[in-house]
């Protein structure tokens, strides 16, 4: 059972009691939080299709990486405090709009207050879009309640993860996350160029660290079935919050570095996905955190 006291949600374990008034690593409390309600349009063309993503974007995160884009809702916890009802009412209205999904954005230290908000089952898919740090035993408690999993798999090595994002378990505890999410929902399905259930695992490539994605592609290459899990590779890389400072994550990547990645991507015959441009490279990507929607 997911519950906020003697919280153990995600991989970190703190075991606060959020009930209580107590904050573990997300800072969170146990009222949904959350920054942006909207459609959007900048996910991968199966998730965002024609008509945008209803992407309800959550305050606080397990992770807190020093690079992320979204700093001002992870680490600086801008949003507004929901209710159980209010989230469902927000999903309605994406509904409404003609949303493809509902896709829950960093939900993972909100789940016992965002499950009651999606039963009834909706008449779209669910999509969990995270930064692959779960916990298995949370997982489970979301088998048949999840139609897309939506993780990252930002590291194959520890080293790295901690320094960046204080969690030196990074790769197998996502490896085990990302192994039952496929277990749950399977290969992926895709019905009139519009995903439906399945697995796409991101990894966005870091400057300087090209050994650190080969890792990742090695991964993902002998753990599942060739094109039962889509492959999304990003170039969109914007130094932001503390990486502004930790060479050599002050800089973008260079061409070269993604051109290394993506060579191997093919070599491995990975190419079952989305690769981006280089001009990704761009904070014209990173949404605008202003309540929209709430």
């Amino acid at each position: 059972m997911l519950d906020y006291r003697h919280c153990t949600l995600c991989p970190r374990r703190c075991g606060v009691d959020r009930t209580a008034g107590q904050l573990g690593f997300c800072r969170m409390p146990d009222r949904i939080r959350a920054a942006r309600a909207a459609l959007h349009y900048w996910e991968e063309p199966v998730i965002s299709g024609s008509f945008g993503s209803g992407a309800v974007f959550f305050s606080g995160c397990t992770l807190q990486c020093a690079f992320c884009q979204n700093g001002v809702i992870s680490q600086e916890n801008f949003g507004k405090e929901l209710s159980s009802a209010q989230l469902r009412e927000a999903f309605e209205r994406l509904i409404d709009e003609g949303c493809q999904n509902i896709n829950l954005v960093t939900p993972t230290h909100f789940l016992p207050s965002i499950l009651p908000a999606l039963t009834p089952k909706l008449p779209v898919p669910v999509v969990y879009n995270c930064g692959g740090y779960e916990s298995v035993e949370t997982l489970r408690e979301l088998d048949g309640l999840i139609d897309i999993y939506l993780p990252d798999y930002k590291y194959s090595d520890n080293t790295l993860a901690a320094r960046l994002s204080r969690a030196p378990d990074y790769v197998e505890t996502a490896a085990a996350a990302i192994q039952e999410m496929y277990r749950q929902v399977g290969g992926a399905v895709i019905e009139d160029e519009q995903m439906t259930r399945g697995v796409i695992i991101r990894h966005l490539v870091l400057p300087g660290c090209i050994d650190n994605s080969l890792g990742v592609l090695d991964w993902i290459a002998d753990s599942f079935p060739k094109k039962d899990v889509l492959i999304s590779l990003m170039s969109q890389y914007v130094p932001m919050s503390q990486a502004k400072d930790l060479p050599p994550f002050d800089r973008r990547i260079t061409e070269e570095e993604y051109a290394a990645v993506l060579s191997y991507l093919y070599l491995l015959e990975l190419d079952h996905g989305y690769t981006q441009d280089f001009s990704a490279s761009s904070a014209d990507y990173i949404p605008e955190f202003n309540l929209e929607g709430l």
